[in-house]
């Protein structure tokens, strides 16, 4: 009976031990006593960039409250920050709230967690373009390794270290609007490492409260699980027997050190040697491959500049020989333009020329004829003038001796001449004015006409006339 009570005692306390703290309250168990102040310490080296801080904790298990030390973890995602859990009075007990990954930092208690945790928000760092800026004011970064760093006052809200919230002696702050906020937003859990890092810690008995007395040899790793690492850090102020028990295992430590460090070296050198040989031979391999690519690229490149060139220089013939002809076409063409030009031209002046010659002949020609037939003319009518005038001259005195009252036969036939009086009423000879028609004889050229006019010498026309004048009487 007595067996059987320890074995379900026994499995009472493994199953404690394997509860995580958030489901303490919910499994009913009421934990009165408030959990110790938050534990004194110096933040380890940054192990890599990327890396977040979270801080340390009092969790509680079967024997009570254990330290979970502080611990620089990798976050599930980019751009992701940590808001740390607390302890919270609910009116009749404490309950843990566990910690979260989320876009922004949300409530955390107020409590003042030290190395950018001051109580609200967080001042250790921010997320830009996928990598993490670290505030060296608060973090212990290494700048030769990690480059992304600033420097900026962190003011911490909170001044003591009073680890939960509520309650008697607790901190009394409540979530700001932005923290509400971010509770609402999509949260990641704790990873992994963080858990195995609880979990690790539950089972170390120097990190019980009963047994360290809020002073920790273990406060703070380097990465998640190193207990015993060149990373993990102890509680400042710790008790003479934590004293003891860090420096075994700081001799332990130091001693494993050695030995790994030893080893590493060693094992470093054989892997340096095996790495220099093996980089040498590349070195070398690649050398040769470098330089025949090289002399091989150089030979294309050169062949290719000949090949270029030798195409330019064609292109620079082919266009001056094309530009030398298309010249030299040119310049035939415009002789051939000017030669015909100056052909045509004197052909012009030529044919103008002769026909100012033609022009100038013919008129002279017109002219001489003109005149020509002007002096013939005046020479006809002068000399018909002159006919005219003599046998009227020769008319008169024939008809003086002619007797009046002569009744000789002869005298009969010649009665025309009787009448000598009627004759001078009937003188032709002022009819000359008609001898200007003779000037129409140039229009049909016509010279004879002026002899016609010569043979016009009928003085016995007017005496055939004459029996008219008789007749005038009778009227």
């Amino acid at each position: 009976m007595r067996t059987s009570r320890f074995l379900l005692l026994g499995f009472l306390i493994l199953a404690v031990l394997a509860i995580p703290a958030i489901s303490l309250a919910q499994l009913g168990l009421s934990i009165t006593i408030a959990p110790p102040e938050l534990v004194t310490y110096s933040q380890p080296l940054c192990p890599q960039s990327g890396y977040l801080w979270t801080p340390g904790y009092w969790a509680y298990g079967g024997e009570g409250y254990f330290w979970v030390p502080g611990t620089w973890a990798e976050p599930p995602a980019v751009g992701l920050l940590w808001t740390p859990g607390y302890w919270g009075w609910g009116g009749n007990a404490f309950a843990w709230n566990e910690g979260y990954w989320g876009p922004t930092v949300g409530f955390y208690g107020g409590v003042n967690y030290g190395f950018g945790y001051g109580g609200v928000g967080y001042g250790g760092g921010y997320w830009s373009n996928g990598a993490f800026n670290y505030n060296t004011t608060v973090n212990n970064v290494n700048v030769t390794n990690i480059h992304n760093v600033y420097s900026k006052t962190v003011i911490n809200t909170t001044v003591n270290h009073v680890s939960y919230n509520g309650g008697t002696g607790g901190i009394t702050a409540r979530p700001t609007a932005a923290e509400e906020t971010a509770a609402h937003e999509r949260h990641t859990p704790a990873t992994a490492a963080q858990t195995g890092h609880q979990q690790a810690a539950s089972k170390n008995r120097e990190l019980l409260a009963s047994v360290n007395h809020g002073k920790p040899p273990i406060a703070a790793t380097s990465k998640p699980g190193e207990f015993t690492a060149k990373g993990a850090v102890a509680a400042k102020g710790a008790a003479a027997e934590n004293k003891a028990t860090e420096s075994k295992a700081a001799a332990t430590r130091s001693n494993e050190n050695k030995a790994a460090e030893n080893k590493a070296a060693s094992t470093r050198s054989n892997e340096n040697k095996a790495a220099e040989n093996k980089a040498a031979a590349t070195r070398s391999n690649e050398n040769k491959a470098t330089e025949s690519k090289a002399a091989a690229t150089r030979s294309n490149e050169n062949k290719a500049a000949e090949s270029k060139a030798a195409a330019t220089r064609s292109n620079e013939n082919k266009a001056a020989e094309s530009k030398a002809a298309a010249t030299r076409s040119n310049e035939n063409k415009a002789a051939e333009s000017k030669a015909a030009a100056t052909r045509s031209n004197e052909n012009k002046a030529a044919e103008n020329k002769a026909a100012a010659t033609r022009t100038n002949e013919n008129k002279s020609a017109e002219n001489k004829a003109a005149s020509t037939r002007s002096n013939e003319n005046k020479a006809a009518e002068n000399k018909a003038a002159a006919t005219r005038s003599n046998e009227n001259k020769a008319a008169k005195p024939k008809v003086a001796h002619v007797p009046a009252d002569s009744n000789k036969p002869t005298a009969a036939h010649a009665e025309p001449a009787a009448h000598p009086a009627t004759t001078a009423h009937a003188e032709p000879a002022p009819r000359q004015p008609a001898a200007p028609r003779a000037e129409a004889a140039p229009r049909a050229q016509s010279a004879p006409r002026a002899e016609t006019a010569a043979h016009a010498q009928s003085a016995p026309r007017p005496a055939k006339e004459a029996p008219k004048e008789e007749e005038r009487p009778r009227k």
